[in-house]
C-alpha cells in the first residue's frame, strides 16, 4: 500500500469517541503530541481549535479556510501496521505507519484523487487482456477508481495484513468491489506476501501495479534488480508494472523541486536520484519509462515498463481527467 505525505505524525492512542470541530484545518490537529499523554494532547487541540472560532479574528480564519469535522474511527495496533482510519465530511482516510502518511483514501462522491492512485487507472489499455494485479491493496483506492472507468476489469489485490483489509472493508467500500458488476468485474482479495511464489497465477497477469510501502518508504525489496526479474515471471508476455516508486532520495529535495515545478519533465537524470527506478532500469534496459507526480500530488515518482507506447492512441483510450497526463512519462 503507497503512501502519500499529508499528514504529520498522529500518536497512539487515538480517541475515536471525538468528533471534531475546527477551523484552522486538519493539520494543525494532526501535529505532533507528546507519546506519553495524547489524550491530553488532542484535548487541548480541539480546545484551541474551538478558540478560534470564538476569536475575534473568526472572520479572518473563515476566509482563509473552510470550517472542518473529523472522526477517528478506528485506530488499531496489528502485526504490520498502526492502522487509523478518519472519517470527514468528504472522504475516509488511511494511516498507517509511525509516518502516519496517507496510504488509502475512499471519497463519499467522485472516485478521483487528485494524486498517483488516479494514474494507475490509464495501466488498463496498455496492457494484454487478463488479471491485473495490484501488489500493496491497502484500503483499495486504485481499485475503485479502475472498476470505475473500467467496469469489466478482474483485479486480484494482494494485501500481508489481514487486519487491515478487515477494516477497510468496514469502512472504506472495500467488501462492494468484491461483489463481480454487471459487466463481470470484480475484486479478489488475497491475504499474503506478494514476494512469495503462490502470488503467481497460471498463465500470468496482464499487468502489475505495484505500491509496496512499509513505514514511509518503498520495501527493500525493490530497489534490487533481481527482485524484478523474479516478478517478471508472474507476468503475460507484453505485460507491465506500474509502479509507485516513492519520492528520491534525502537531501536531492532541490532537484525534486525543480522536476515537480517543471512543465517539461524531461530533465535529463533527475529519476536517477529514485533507487526503484534505477533498479528497475537494470532490470529491464531501455524498457523503464517514468514521471514524477506535481508537488500538489505528493510528488511521488511512478515508473512504468514496456515501450512507450503511441501518446495519441493511450490518450484517446481515456477519460479526459487521464488524457492528458500520459503525455508527461519518458523513457530513462
Amino acid at each position: 500500500m503507497g503512501s502519500l505525505q499529508l499528514f504529520p505524525h498522529i500518536k497512539f492512542p487515538l480517541p475515536s469517541q471525538y468528533t471534531i470541530s475546527f477551523s484552522c484545518n486538519l493539520q494543525h490537529l494532526l501535529s505532533p503530541c507528546n507519546r506519553t499523554n495524547t489524550n491530553r494532547c488532542i484535548d487541548s487541540k480541539i480546545k484551541q481549535a474551538k478558540v478560534v472560532l470564538c476569536s475575534s479574528q473568526q472572520q479572518e480564519v473563515e476566509e482563509h479556510s473552510e470550517e472542518e469535522e473529523f472522526q477517528v474511527l478506528t485506530a488499531i495496533q496489528s502485526s504490520y501496521n498502526h492502522i487509523v482510519i478518519l472519517d470527514t465530511p468528504k472522504s475516509r482516510l488511511l494511516l498507517l505507519d509511525s509516518t502516519n502518511n496517507v496510504h488509502s483514501i475512499f471519497n463519499k462522491g467522485s472516485k478521483w484523487t487528485g494524486s498517483y492512485w488516479d494514474e494507475f487507472a490509464t495501466l488498463p489499455p496498455m496492457v494484454p487482456r487478463g488479471p491485473i494485479a495490484i501488489f500493496g491493496l491497502g484500503g483499495g483506492t486504485a481499485a475503485h477508481l479502475m472498476l470505475e472507468l473500467w467496469p469489466s476489469l478482474q483485479l486480484e489485490g494482494w494485501e500481508i495484513d489481514e487486519i487491515l483489509i478487515d477494516k477497510a472493508r468496514d469502512y472504506l467500500g472495500l467488501t462492494d468491489l468484491e461483489k463481480q458488476n454487471m459487466a463481470g468485474g470484480v475484486l479478489n482479495v488475497h491475504i499474503g506476501d506478494v514476494f512469495s511464489s503462490s502470488v503467481a497465477i497460471p498463465g500470468g497477469y496482464a499487468g502489475i501495479i505495484v505500491d509496496l510501502f512499509s513505514d514511509g518508504k518503498v520495501l527493500p525489496q525493490l530497489q534490487e534488480a533481481s527482485t524484478w526479474l523474479e516478478l517478471n515471471n508472474r507476468l503475460k508476455s507484453n505485460g507491465r508494472f506500474m509502479v509507485n516508486c516513492g519520492a528520491g532520495e534525502d537531501g536531492l529535495s532541490e532537484i525534486n523541486d525543480a522536476v515537480s515545478q517543471n512543465e517539461d519533465l524531461s530533465m535529463d537524470g533527475t529519476w536517477e536520484i529514485n533507487a526503484t527506478i534505477k533498479a528497475l532500469c537494470k532490470a529491464f534496459p531501455g524498457q523503464v519509462n517514468w514521471k514524477k507526480m506535481p508537488k500538489s500530488a505528493g510528488e511521488n515518482y511512478l515508473a512504468l515498463t514496456g515501450p512507450l507506447a503511441d501518446m495519441a492512441t493511450w490518450s484517446a483510450d481515456l477519460p479526459p481527467e487521464l488524457s492528458s497526463s500520459v503525455h508527461q512519462w519518458r523513457t530513462c
